[in-house]
């Protein structure tokens, strides 16, 4: 069912994927709004896309790498000059106290690697870049390099990752073909085999 969804996405999409996949890489990577948007979930599905040949893979990865990067330089702008009162207003206690002092306490604990490791959860890839920019790290000298590498793992990972799941399923699918017919014949063997088996001590309970 999922994957018949996709296809019909796939055909009504088509290079539209480009876009639609970039956006959702540059909002998740801006400030809180990745707690809306699924990033990740797009780049998958683009990855996926790539194999049906409804992208390239080449310019999907480009495209989501480049997205995450932009995505976090402007979270990181957007925390710099507007982040304490952005912490302040709706949106910002819709995210929770709780949730912004997670995120202070990680980027304290991991400075400038934060960026880069903050990219394994959504929540983190959301508020880190622009706690980053509320605590004036270095945009060149610390920021931007692990910015840049956070981004070419992430982005083109969850491409390739989405790439490597379809090339999976049509492997799959061809020794599904001939799966249930193996499954048959395993157990028609096991079946024989245990006939043989029984009749042989049966014999040997006999009496001479």
């Amino acid at each position: 069912m999922v994957l018949n969804l996709l296809q019909r996405l796939g055909e009504h999409v088509g290079g539209w994927l480009y876009l639609i996949a970039g956006f959702f890489a540059f909002a998740e990577a801006a400030i809180m709004v990745g707690l809306v948007f699924p990033g990740e979930a797009s780049l998958l599905v683009a990855g996926f896309g790539a194999h049906q040949g409804w992208v390239s893979l080449g310019p999907m990865v480009a495209v989501a790498v480049l997205a995450a990067i932009t995505g976090d330089s402007v979270g990181y702008e957007v925390g710099k000059h507007y982040g304490p009162a952005l912490r302040e207003s709706r949106l910002g206690r819709r995210v929770g106290a709780k949730n912004w002092a997670k995120a202070d306490a990680f980027l304290r604990r991991h400075g400038g690697k934060a960026v880069f490791l903050g990219r394994c959860t959504a929540l983190l890839r959301a508020l880190i870049p622009g706690m980053a920019g509320m605590a004036r790290l270095p945009y060149l000298r610390t920021f931007l390099p692990w910015n840049v590498a956070g981004g070419v793992l992430w982005g083109g990972g969850c491409v390739l990752l989405g790439y490597a799941f379809s090339a999976s399923l049509d492997t799959i699918s061809k020794y599904l073909t001939w799966g249930p017919m193996a499954v048959i014949v395993v157990l028609l063997v096991g079946y024989l085999v245990h006939r043989v088996l029984r009749r042989r001590r049966q014999r040997a309970a006999e009496p001479f």
